[in-house]
C-alpha cells in the first residue's frame, strides 16, 4: 500500500532534499509539490538533478491538493507552517513540519526566542517531538493516533539539536555531567536555506569561518529542552565554507563519579543506549566523526574522548545537515508514524570519495 504525500516548500533546500528522497520511496506517492515562486514549473527544470525521475510540477501552496494527501511534510520558514500546520490537521493530514513552529513546548518560549506570537498554542499539547531516538514514545503516541484514524503533527528536531543532543544526551540521561553544557558547532552553508545574503555569498562565505548569532541563537531553547538542561547550554554555531555536513562538539564537566569511569566503559554505555537505532553509528575509541562521512545519509555519527587531566567528556556528532537534520529525520519519523520499516527510502552508505 503507498501513502499519498505532499511536500509545501519542495523548491528550498531541505524541500529538494525530501523529494530526493520521496521520489525513491517503496512506500510513499509524492504528488503535491508546492513553491509559488515557481507554480507551473516542472521540478527537473528548477533542479535538474531530477531529470528522468519525476515529471511532477510546482504548484501553489494553497493548492486543494495538498488536503487530499494522508501526509504533508512543511519544509517551510518558522511562521509559515503556523499558517498551514492547523488547516492540513483539521482536513485529516498528517503533518510532519521540520520548521520550528512547533518544537518548543512552550508558546512563551517560543515568542521570546522567535519574535512573533504563536497562534495555535493548543497544539503543543499534542504534538510529537521528532527525534525518533531520544523520543521514541512521542512518535509511538503518533502511529497511535493514526491508527485510531486521527492525523497527528509531528515536529521534527532542528540539524543543530539533532546532532549535538544525539551525541551528548546518553551522557547526560546517565547523569554524569554537571554544570553548563558547552557546544561548539559548525554547519554548512545549505543550513541557512536557499535565499542568499551577504554572509552566505560565495565570496563572503568561502575560504572564511565566523561564528554567528553567539549568545542568542534560536536553537538554543531547543537544545536545553531536550537535553534537561534549561539554562544551562553555551551554543556556539559557526559557517564554515562547504555546501551540506554539520559537526557538534559538546563538552560536559563530569562527576566525580564519572570522572573514574573508563572510555571504554562510557562507550559501551552509548552502544547499549543506542542498540537497535539504524541511524546512530557510536564510533570505537579514538575515531572521531567526520562529515564527510555522513553527507547524502541519514546517518549521524557519534565519537566520544576524554580528558584526563580537567575531567571533560568530549562528545562529537556528525551529520548530514539536509538529511539527518532536516528532510531525512522528518521521512523516518513519518516511517514510524505509518508503521513502515523506519529505514525505508533513507541511506546509510555516504559516498567514500
Amino acid at each position: 500500500m503507498s501513502y499519498k504525500v505532499g511536500v509545501i516548500g519542495a523548491a528550498g533546500y531541505a524541500g529538494a532534499e525530501l523529494v530526493r528522497l520521496l521520489v525513491q520511496h517503496p512506500d510513499f506517492e509524492l504528488s503535491v509539490i508546492t513553491s509559488n515562486a515557481d507554480a507551473g514549473t516542472p521540478l527537473a527544470e528548477v533542479y535538474p538533478a531530477f531529470k528522468g525521475s519525476s515529471d511532477i510540477e510546482f504548484t501553489t501552496h494553497d493548492d486543494p491538493a495538498v488536503k487530499d494527501c494522508d501526509l504533508v511534510f512543511l519544509a517551510v520558514p518558522h511562521t509559515a507552517a503556523l499558517a498551514q500546520a492547523p488547516g492540513l490537521l483539521e482536513a485529516g493530514v498528517t503533518v510532519c513540519d521540520l520548521s520550528a513552529d512547533y518544537r518548543l513546548a512552550d508558546p512563551e518560549v517560543y515568542e521570546h526566542w522567535y519574535g512573533t506570537k504563536h497562534t495555535s498554542p493548543e497544539l503543543l499539547a499534542t504534538r510529537s517531538f521528532g527525534l525518533p531516538e531520544l523520543f521514541p514514545d512521542d512518535i509511538a503516541r503518533a502511529h497511535d493516533l493514526r491508527e485510531a484514524g486521527k492525523p497527528a503533527l509531528v515536529a521534527c528536531a532542528g540539524c543543530y539539536p539533532t546532532a549535538t543532543s544525539l551525541a551528548s544526551a546518553p551522557a547526560i540521561r546517565a547523569g554524569w555531567s554537571q554544570g553548563l553544557v558547552v557546544v561548539d558547532a559548525k554547519s554548512g552553508v545549505t543550513g541557512a536555506g536557499k535565499g542568499c545574503n551577504a554572509k552566505t555569498h560565495f565570496c563572503n562565505a568561502d575560504e572564511d569561518v565566523q561564528a554567528y548569532k553567539v549568545g542568542c541563537h534560536r536553537h538554543t531553547p531547543e537544545i536545553e529542552q531536550i537535553l534537561g538542561k534549561l539554562g544551562e547550554v553555551v551554543f556556539t554555531p559557526h559557517l564554515i565554507p562547504m555546501k551540506r555536513g554539520l559537526l557538534s562538539t559538546v563538552y560536559l564537566q563530569l562527576t566525580d563519579e564519572a570522572a573514574d569511569m573508563s572510555i571504554e566503559d562510557m562507550l559501551g554505555c552509548y552502544l547499549d543506549f543506542y542498540d537497535g537505532r539504524p541511524f546512530v553509528q557510536v564510533l570505537p575509541v579514538g575515531e572521531q566523526p567526520r562529515t564527510a562521512s555522513v553527507v547524502g545519509t541519514n546517518v549521524c555519527q557519534v565519537g566520544l574522548a576524554k580528558n584526563e587531566r580537567t575531567h571533560t567528556l568530549i562528545c562529537t556528532g556528525a551529520i548530514d545537515n539536509l538529511c539527518k537534520g532536516a528532510a531525512g529525520q522528518a521521512v523516518q519519523c513519518a516511517n514510524l508514524v505509518f508503521g513502515l520499516a523506519e529505514a525505508a527510502g533513507l541511506p546509510r552508505v555516504g559516498m567514500p570519495v
